[in-house]
């Protein structure tokens, strides 16, 4: 069975979402036949890559956040990240252009490592306050993956993987997606956010008996956040 995540690395409900997705599927006896495939998704491709923010000004100047507001929205989904078992760093993360971190990422599913990928990423710059844009900490993280240093050098100054992420952008635009995360099951069902554990539980199992058990039997015989911003 697999299931397809739509994500971008500065969206907070991503991580969350990753988290409870995760523990769901931790749950399940079919979780070893399960395929997780992750796909690139910019909130807001506009930054500059050279630039950086953090997120209180990021908040006001580029969203119309008043502080109060700001500061009550990343309080409500610090709360929501520390039941998914996330200590979000709101005060440390830094706003920047992540398609450099998205060419990363489709260097380790080359791999089969973009889930740890993901996680080390999320990590950078939600906990650490690491600037994901930044070439030498992108390098960084894929040596600490055993990707080798000189071919993560040579992805962030070509275009390797750009028609990639173009692809996978395009998708989700064809699948209407304009918030993440989005998971797409299988191909038959769509989660749309940062949903409890439960409910995955719930999708994943019937995705399942819907689709992989049918199809078994068969063989016997001869299955958010937006570019405005995010929302609770």
């Amino acid at each position: 069975m697999k299931i397809e995540i739509w994500s971008d690395i500065m969206c907070p409900f991503c991580y969350i979402g990753k988290n409870n997705f995760e523990e769901a599927l931790a749950k399940l006896p079919f979780r070893d036949e399960v395929e997780v495939e992750w796909k690139s998704f910019q909130l807001d491709p506009s930054l500059n890559p050279k630039e950086t923010q953090n997120t209180f000004d990021y908040l006001r100047e580029k969203k119309g956040f008043p502080e109060a507001q700001a500061q009550q929205m990343l309080s409500q989904v610090k709360q929501m990240g520390a039941g998914a078992g996330i200590d979000f760093h709101f005060e440390k993360a830094v706003i920047t252009n992540t398609f450099s971190a998205h060419k990363i990422l489709h260097l380790a599913k080359k791999y089969k490592k973009s889930n740890e990928m993901e996680e080390a990423l999320f990590i950078a710059h939600f906990i650490d306050g690491k600037n994901v844009g930044d070439h030498g900490i992108l390098i960084a993280l894929a040596i600490s993956l055993g990707i080798d240093q000189e071919e993560a050098r040579q992805v962030l100054h070509s275009d390797t993987f750009d028609d990639a992420i173009g692809k996978d952008i395009q998708e989700a635009r064809d699948n209407g997606v304009s918030g993440v995360p989005f998971f797409i099951l299988n191909g038959k069902y769509a989660v749309s956010g940062a949903q409890p554990t439960e409910l995955f539980v719930n999708a994943l199992q019937q995705t399942y008996d819907e689709t992989v058990v049918p199809l078994k039997i068969q063989t016997d015989n001869g299955a958010s956040c937006d570019a405005d911003g995010c929302e609770i």
